[in-house]
């Protein structure tokens, strides 16, 4: 039986199926075809700069408003886990600093360890940085993890929920910050900012570092309410992926 004829991509050429470099021009097939992908993916993304940066904004928004294929199915079971997060997430959001301070939550043991982890993968960067890096590490995680289930399963809620995770890392750092002159809440270890070395409390040190020190409690509260209107937000987000999922069903 005669082998299927083809073309060249390239050239135009006659060749055969089985043909593995075009005699013609003398490409390698599977290796153009690869440039020939890469030099799409090229040409989308200049075309990608060269939209509108508010038409990108708004098609990535709209992305962000497409509810996973799975919450059509599952939306009980979503609605209950969102209601969850709305009650969960309301009872750390009414909590004032010192409330926050005598009682960290569960989640507190959740955020310790990618705070210590912080001040390790930052160490090389200096004292300055490794300090702060408690606290990078931290915030770092949920948008991780929510980056991982956007672009890995398009997860819109699971990621609505990391955002949720982000904002409630805000209201675990405040009532630190808001310590760093008192020196009075537990750090690791046992001590306390009094009664550990200069150093030892992150906030103590990056506020008396940087000649902000008096503004502790300023900043714990500028923190805090941006860790409020953060879960705010992501409990909205999630509220809409609820309603267009419904509709959808």
């Amino acid at each position: 039986m005669e082998s299927e004829r083809m073309e060249c991509p390239k050239c135009g050429a006659s060749r055969s199926a089985e043909q593995v470099t075009c005699t013609h021009c003398g490409i390698v097939f599977h290796k153009y075809a690869t440039y020939l992908a890469r030099l799409e993916a090229y040409e989308a993304r200049r075309a990608e700069r060269r939209t509108p940066l508010r038409e990108r904004l708004a098609g990535r928004a709209a992305a962000l408003a497409v509810p996973p294929a799975a919450m059509a199915t599952l939306w009980w079971g979503y609605l209950a886990l969102w209601l969850a997060f709305l009650v969960w997430g309301g009872s750390y959001m009414i909590q004032d600093i010192a409330a926050l301070g005598r009682d960290a939550g569960f989640l507190h043991n959740v955020n310790l360890p990618f705070h210590e982890f912080g001040h390790l993968l930052f160490r090389p960067f200096g004292e300055w940085v490794t300090s702060l890096g408690g606290t990078l590490g931290q915030l770092l995680m949920p948008v991780i993890c929510g980056i991982a289930l956007l672009r890995g399963r398009g997860d819109t809620f699971g990621a609505s929920l990391c955002l949720w995770w982000f904002g409630e890392n805000f209201l675990d750092i405040a009532p630190y910050m808001a310590d760093a002159r008192a020196g009075q809440l537990p750090l690791l270890g046992g001590n306390t900012g009094h009664t550990a070395p200069y150093g030892f409390h992150d906030w103590e040190y990056l506020l008396g570092e940087t000649g902000l020190l008096a503004y502790d409690r300023l900043l714990a509260a500028i923190t805090l309410n941006a860790g409020r209107l953060i879960m705010a937000g992501a409990l909205l987000w999630g509220a809409v992926l609820l309603l267009r999922a419904r509709a959808a069903r």
